[in-house]
């Protein structure tokens, strides 16, 4: 039985490529931050699932974690680099503290967790998973965080991959638009939340469909995934026209 590490498990986005996965006969490992929620999940002892807490921004954390999975399974096949935040707000209105955060969580943590499972990944020629956003390839306003970690997140795993792929590892990152995940979520008073509670989305996609859509062309052995008919759509209009994606998103993003 395969086995996939899924970070950010509690999220819509988490959930969704869980049930997707276990569904294709899959074993995965759920990683979020220790909660009463986490803990109902744990509870509830679903089949061929395993829960496990863990701060990832914390290194000894994270080297704890994946010595849990190492003793609990036998091979690690995919690693599912989705654990996540938002921040919403004009960079006027921010605090450099707010945008280390964001790093830490949305970059720095992935980072660490891919150097730590490596060599696991390498022995099963695994895949490492890169949940992006297309914040991570085309600006996006009142995001500038978010923007900037997302694209730090595409520049590393895209370079990882010619350097994994003499050892069988592939390498994918999934860029969804806006996912319909966590829609009563309130930001902190840094205005850091879980992605997917944005007021001004576009189009959001149910997160069920952005599961299929990515496990479907991650097993098509795809590099680059942009999800949904916006992301397509920005990825395209982004690479033709920088200028003129720039102007559209900021009226519609603005105007919503």
């Amino acid at each position: 039985m395969k086995t996939a590490v899924i970070t950010g498990g509690l999220g819509g986005l988490g959930q969704a490529l869980d049930t997707a996965l276990r569904a294709k006969g899959w074993q995965t490992v759920l990683v979020d931050l220790d909660s009463s929620a986490l803990r109902q999940l744990r509870d509830r002892r679903i089949p061929q699932q395993i829960i496990l807490p863990c701060d990832l921004t914390d290194p000894a954390a994270l080297n704890r974690l994946c010595d849990q999975i190492r003793n609990r399974i036998k091979t690690i096949d995919l690693v599912i680099y989705n654990a996540g935040v938002t921040q919403i707000a004009a960079f006027a209105d921010s605090d450099l503290s707010a945008l280390r955060r964001v790093f830490e969580i949305n970059t720095f943590a992935a980072i660490s967790m891919a150097q730590a499972l490596l060599p696991d990944l390498r022995a099963s020629r695994g895949t490492h998973l890169a949940i992006s956003s297309v914040a991570g390839f085309a600006p996006l306003i009142h995001r500038t965080s978010y923007a900037a970690s997302k694209h730090a997140v595409q520049g590393f795993f895209a370079s990882l991959r010619s350097e994994e792929r003499p050892f069988g590892v592939q390498v994918s990152i999934a860029a969804p638009s806006f996912i319909a995940t966590n829609p009563d979520a309130r930001p902190d008073q840094q205005a850091l939340s879980r992605p997917g509670a944005a007021k001004d989305a576009v189009d959001a996609m149910p997160a069920d469909q952005a599961a299929q859509i990515i496990l479907r062309d991650v097993e098509k052995g795809r590099a680059f995934i942009p999800v949904g008919r916006v992301a397509r759509l920005s990825y395209l209009l982004n690479r033709l026209s920088p200028a003129l994606y720039q102007r559209l998103m900021e009226r519609k993003i603005t105007a919503s």
